[in-house]
């Protein structure tokens, strides 16, 4: 078994029976404390500030968000125990060998964006301890802390994670305390009546903020033994940590934002906590580095699953993901010197494109995963050459996926581009819910119709 120390072994691989370890309950606190996160309170406060909620409404909002989001987050995780591979490795089961490229390199880019914004919200909360400090200086300091858990891999993730829980978990409880105790404004918005449009756009935010993780939870679960029992509690640990840890930051988030003003959100709770700012500021900044070592750890074994397509005679082993980990630290790294001045804009739009090309990949992946197949895949397939049993590509997947995409477009309500359906509805963003609700529906129709059938040179009708 790997020590704390010692750069992890596995990569894409299968985990082998005898290398899986730990129990579900590990789960939790590798998505509690990471949630944690400056990040997660600047999330929160869009209800507040951009969508112009009241306090009850916005956290009811965020609540049943992060619910709906959660339960599509945690589906996932529960394929780690079964399969022992990556989530993105997995997805050629859908989508072929070379069909599931396209995919998971939008998703490394989703890593590699969410790394460069914890960057420079971590470096926000150092400058706001510490006045003085630069904002380059301030990024190097969350860069420099993200490294070892991100080289490492693995275990160090989960022992920071634990660390996180306690550190930040009481971190965010004087946050909310000053909050609610201190500043009557929030007291005040508690009357205040509720704008159903913005209920909708925070319930969207709060939903896609769970589904953005969908990607992720297989890499944490893999290592749990093989059994129905694992499989179950992947799912209640991942869904209650994500959830709670999400709802506790944004719920903190959404009262800062009553009483920020024109204020930024890190400006106006170092002014509400006072003397306590600094600890408190620190905790949450120095968390945001393991959340974004988590975001370069699993955009790194993505990253891996491309290069494996095109080279499958070359093991990929620990070496080869710690120059990708490496690499991907540099680019996260460069994003974030380069946004940081628009980063607000910059991360909402980024969000925006995110919900259109995630919603159509995670309803093929769930439904191929529970209704069609029931978890039952070949594992080894999906490192053949030819794509095995799976082939180098579905058409059937690959269509459905540009159609979940193409369906959104009406109902999309971005700063680029607002359709028709979303301006009757007075600017409320549904696309993700459409898609949810037609791909599924369409993916079983289609591979019922057009059942698989392997050809020769691996292809699949």
């Amino acid at each position: 078994m790997d020590t704390i120390g010692t750069l992890e072994a596995e990569t894409i691989y299968p985990i082998p029976a005898d290398r899986r370890h730990g129990t579900a309950k590990d789960l939790f606190t590798v998505w509690f404390g990471p949630n944690l996160m400056m990040l997660t309170v600047v999330t929160g406060a869009l209800a507040t500030t951009v969508f112009g909620l009241s306090l009850i409404p916005a956290l009811l909002a965020l609540l049943v968000g992060n619910l709906v989001g959660g339960i599509f987050m945690a589906l996932h995780a529960a394929q780690g125990p079964r399969l022992g591979v990556p989530q993105m490795i997995q997805t050629r089961g859908q989508f072929g060998l070379f069909g599931a490229v396209p995919v998971t390199a939008i998703i490394v880019l989703m890593y590699v964006g969410f790394a460069a914004s914890n960057l420079v919200l971590g470096a926000e909360g150092l400058q706001s301890c510490f006045p003085g400090l630069g904002r380059l200086p301030a990024i190097l300091i969350i860069q420099l802390l993200s490294i070892a858990p991100a080289i490492l891999g693995y275990h160090v993730i989960h022992v920071a994670a634990r660390i996180l829980t306690l550190l930040c978990g009481a971190a965010v409880l004087v946050c909310i305390w000053q909050v609610m105790g201190v500043h009557p404004v929030v007291h005040d918005a508690v009357t205040q009546p509720w704008g159903w449009t913005g209920i909708l756009q925070t319930l969207s935010l709060a939903a896609l903020w769970q589904i953005a993780y969908a990607p992720y939870v297989s890499d944490s679960s893999r290592y749990l033994p093989a059994g129905p029992r694992s499989e179950k509690y992947a799912f209640v640990a991942c869904f209650s940590g994500s959830v709670s840890g999400s709802m506790l930051a944004m719920g903190l988030g959404a009262a800062i934002g009553l009483v920020a003003g024109g204020a930024h959100v890190i400006q106006a709770l170092t002014a509400i906590l006072g003397v306590a700012s600094v600890p408190v500021l620190l905790a949450l900044s120095i968390g945001i580095a393991v959340a974004n070592a988590m975001n370069v750890y699993c955009g790194a074994l993505s990253t891996l699953t491309v290069a494996q397509t095109f080279t499958p005679g070359f093991h990929y082993g620990k070496g080869a993901r710690l120059v990708v980990t490496v690499g991907l630290l540099s680019l996260a790294f460069g994003m974030a010197t380069l946004m940081a001045d628009q980063f607000m804009t910059a991360y909402s739009e980024f969000l925006e494109l995110l919900m259109s090309v995630m919603i159509p990949w995670t309803a093929i992946n769930l439904t191929d995963y529970y209704i069609l197949h029931h978890g039952d895949y070949d594992v080894p397939s999906f490192f053949r050459k030819d794509g095995g049993l799976y082939g180098y590509y579905n058409v059937p997947a690959l269509t459905c996926y540009v159609v979940g995409i193409v369906v959104q477009i009406p109902f999309l309500a971005t700063n680029l581009y607002t359709g028709s359906a979303a301006r009757f509805l007075g600017g409320v963003d549904i696309s993700w819910m459409v898609s949810l609700l037609f791909t599924p529906a369409l993916y079983i129709l289609a591979e019922r119709t057009f059942r698989r059938k392997v050809l020769p040179g691996g292809e699949r009708a």
